[in-house]
């Protein structure tokens, strides 16, 4: 596996949003490339939370690499 750092996560979710727009972008959504957008939607918010935090670890002097991909129901439980 690949080591991960805040700049791994930030062109993860760069590509995630690029294919996002492609599929938006085509106007006429199959059930499929529906699907495939929710998809990238949890993806992004768990690459987000990911990111949040290994800011938060490094502001308090702790090792960011012990920030851990969350499960999605658990992330996407924050929505509100």
């Amino acid at each position: 596996m690949t080591h991960v750092t805040d700049q791994t996560v930030l062109r993860h979710i760069e590509h995630l949003v690029a294919e996002e727009k492609k599929l938006y972008a085509k106007g006429d959504i199959s059930d499929s490339e529906r699907e495939r957008l929710e998809g990238i939607n949890v993806e992004l918010d768990r690459c987000w939370d990911l990111l949040r935090q290994r800011r938060a670890l490094r502001e308090f002097g702790r090792n960011p690499d012990e920030a851990e991909v969350r499960p999605a129901r658990i992330v996407e439980n924050y929505r509100g």
